[in-house]
């Protein structure tokens, strides 16, 4: 450590103060020669030799090295020793002089403040009564004594001395203080976080005790070219020009700089230097550098930057970064009239390997394809995983063609057999191209809009079978559109309660007589009026707001018809039949929301008939058996809707509790004129009475239909030969002609 030390301030001072001394004990020795050639009487002139003699050594004396001298222990105690001898001198020499009075206070007062600067209070203070004692002694040996002069002379000798006591003693304390903050500051210097050095021009000033913890480099020994090692060779001349930068700026001037720098172990310190210019500052003559090791900071900046940026299972970019190549690529092809096209890939059935697998096969199976996908795209391409199963290839200045064969080859490497454990897995996928012309806009938007027609474009490619490749076209874009206007309408609709029930009578076969409904789902749309369901049920099935509309017409139809059982006499026992839509069967809350309907409406469980359809059976036979037992257990009943278009086989059917089958529309229409019609028609109705099921034929139209299923003995059915679909008021007004008081008539 340099600068502040207190050892070498103490030495620095008790040199310069020996070499003064010397220059007080010199003019003493001349006063005294002057003295002796002016003032003695003739027989006493020798003494001018010895005095010269001692001039000649006190001048001498500047030449040695009190620097060194200075360090020694003794040295101190030898100073004191040397003004008790020059005042013992001094009081000697006055003895004989002819006015001692005058002389002896003159040198005593000189000694005795040489002694205050140099030593300190308590020699000063010494020194001072040792003096003014001397001058009474001096004064009693004379023969002749004016009192009031002398006593005046003595006074002023001591006031002197308590003078030098007093600012010695105020020197002291102020010593004292100051290195008491250099102790602070010292010790806040070295368990800070910073090292701090001072650097001249030629040479390091002062280094705090910290840089040997920070840098790993002795602060006692550090140099200028200690500093130039320590820098990392490829920042030195970047530093060289930071600090000639800092010394033409000025006084005062500060300034940052990162670099990197050598511990002593021989890593490299990312460090970060703040440094100010106190070159012309005549106390510092440096300039302050402050160091600080940034490493674990910026390791960590590192770290967040690649976690931003890096997927974690592939170490591909992820959707971000890829995002920020678009919008580069797409504003400098803006300018150079190129184009950039985008590859959205989307692996076909990925659920499938987590589920069956575990999500650690999953992880190893993307990383493998990751692999493969990168060894078949170029080097100037961008490969990303956007997340789950979905990649993406973005291309520059590639055409129609080249993206076409970059496609097929990703398609091939993803088909190559992926071994997990102790099986081989393939993979397929879907691939969506989308390029961005240069007549287009350069902006964030147009990269996004990049990105939204390749992704259309893989949807098109998964709706067309998958494992296929598909180009955007601006048609896929207004199909878009569509969808998202058609599902705004159906979220309004669903707000505004704009969706109504409509129901269709069910009838015994054999007497025609109205024996419950099906809850049919209309739209009475303010603009389009009264939208039939093939218009949006599909749609509200995309979009899954088939469940919000399901539980929406099961409670109206419970409500309606619980109303009717409760208003019309002879009525009790109409029931009534609604759809469940694959969707709404997935949902955890189905039994919750069928139960809350049931309780809230008040309708009796055994007259409400849930319909699924014969595929959504066979979705999950498992899980499918567990819920519809848990609706059985609410009393309602279970009819499976279009039997006979599925493909559930009779070891399946009976483990479901159902209870009704509905032979579907399609072989009713033909039954009359087809045998295999009527085949199976009569198939299905010997299935349901082995199985003790009622069964339920859909679309009657045509009174030798309801006679020949009469006759196969179905037992009920539903078409427009009964009845067209009507609304509520509608039906009710049916419902009272089948069981009000005029039909009792």
């Amino acid at each position: 450590m340099r600068w502040a030390d207190a050892e070498t301030g103490r030495v620095s001072h008790l040199s310069r103060q020996i070499r003064l001394n010397l220059w007080v004990y010199a003019a003493l020795t001349v006063m005294g020669l002057i003295r002796v050639h002016f003032a003695w009487p003739e027989n006493r002139q020798w003494a001018m030799i010895p005095l010269g003699l001692a001039l000649l050594l006190l001048v001498g004396g500047h030449l040695l090295d009190w620097e060194s001298l200075s360090r020694k222990r003794w040295m101190t105690k030898a100073v004191i020793a040397s003004y008790s001898s020059a005042l013992v001198a001094q009081l000697l020499f006055c003895l004989p002089d002819p006015d001692p009075e005058l002389m002896f206070p003159v040198g005593a007062v000189m000694i005795t403040v040489a002694a205050a600067t140099t030593i300190g209070s308590r020699v000063a203070l010494v020194l001072g009564v040792s003096s003014v004692v001397a001058y009474l002694v001096l004064l009693l040996a004379q023969p002749s004594l004016d009192l009031p002069y002398s006593t005046s002379i003595a006074a002023a000798v001591a006031g002197v001395a308590g003078l030098c006591v007093l600012a010695a003693n105020n020197r002291r304390h102020h010593l004292a203080q100051r290195r008491a903050a250099e102790r602070r500051t010292v010790a806040l210097m070295e368990n800070g976080s910073d090292a701090v050095l001072a650097v001249g021009d030629d040479q390091v000033r002062y280094a705090s005790i910290s840089t040997g913890r920070i840098l790993g480099h002795d602060a006692e020994s550090l140099s200028i070219a200690d500093l130039a090692e320590m820098t990392h060779p490829d920042d030195v001349e970047r530093v060289t020009e930071f600090l000639n930068q800092l010394r033409a700026a000025g006084p005062g001037a500060t300034d940052r700089i990162e670099s990197r720098s050598r511990a002593a172990g021989g890593a490299w310190l990312d460090v970060e230097v703040t440094a100010t210019n106190h070159l012309d500052d005549p106390d510092i003559q440096a300039i302050i550098l402050s160091v600080r090791d940034v490493s674990t900071q910026n390791a960590l900046r590192a770290e967040l930057t690649r976690q931003a940026f890096e997927d974690p299972v592939t170490g591909l970019p992820n959707r971000a970064l890829l995002l920020d190549r678009i919008v580069t690529a797409v504003r400098r092809h803006a300018r150079t009239s190129g184009r950039v096209s985008l590859l959205l890939i989307d692996l076909d059935d990925f659920k499938k390997i987590n589920d069956t697998r575990g999500h650690m096969a999953g992880d190893e199976f993307l990383r493998v394809v990751a692999q493969r996908m990168a060894s078949a795209v170029r080097p100037s391409d961008t490969l990303a995983r956007l997340g789950g199963d979905e990649f993406a290839v973005f291309v520059e200045e590639l055409d129609d063609i080249g993206l076409h064969t970059l496609a097929e080859r990703l398609l091939a490497e993803i088909k190559t057999p992926v071994r997990l454990g102790t099986s081989d897995l393939i993979g397929t996928a879907s691939i969506g191209i989308a390029t961005l012309k240069s007549d287009q806009s350069a902006d964030l938007d147009a990269a996004h809009e990049l990105m939204r027609d390749a992704d259309l474009a893989m949807y098109a490619a998964k709706a067309g079978g998958r494992d296929r490749i598909a180009v955007f076209d601006p048609s896929m874009y207004t199909a878009a559109v569509k969808e998202a206007e058609g599902r705004t309408d159906l979220e309004r609709g669903l707000a505004n309660n704009e969706f109504v029930v409509n129901y269709q009578p069910i009838v015994d076969l054999p007497s025609g007589k109205l024996v419950g409904v099906e809850a049919l789902a209309r739209w009475q749309h303010p603009e389009r009026g009264l939208v039939a369901p093939d218009a949006f049920i599909a749609q509200a099935e995309r979009t899954g707001l088939i469940v919000a509309l399901g539980a929406h017409i099961l409670r109206v139809a419970c409500f309606e018809v619980a109303g009717w059982q409760r208003d019309i006499p002879g009525a009790e026992n109409v029931r009534v039949s609604i759809n469940l839509s694959a969707r709404q069967f997935q949902e955890k809350d189905l039994v919750d929301m069928v139960r809350s309907a049931l309780t809230d409406s008040g309708i009796r469980p055994d007259l409400v008939v849930l319909e699924i359809t014969e595929s959504l059976l066979m979705q999950d036979v498992d899980a499918t058996v567990i819920t519809l037992h848990e609706l059985r257990d609410l009393g309602v009943r279970i009819a499976i809707d279009d039997f006979g278009t599925g493909y559930s086989s009779l070891s399946y059917l009976r483990r479901f509790p159902i209870d009704i089958l509905k032979i579907d529309k399609a072989f009713i229409d033909g039954i009359t004129i087809d045998s295999d019609d009527a085949t199976l028609a009569e198939a299905v109705v010997g299935l349901g009475k082995a199985l003790r099921l009622s069964t339920v034929a859909e679309g009657i139209e045509h009174i030798d239909q309801q006679s020949m299923l009469s006759d196969l003995g179905v037992t009920y059915g539903q078409g427009y030969l009964f009845a067209k679909p009507g609304t509520a008021d509608e039906i009710a007004e049916m419902v009272r002609e089948h069981y009000g008081p005029e039909a009792a008539q």
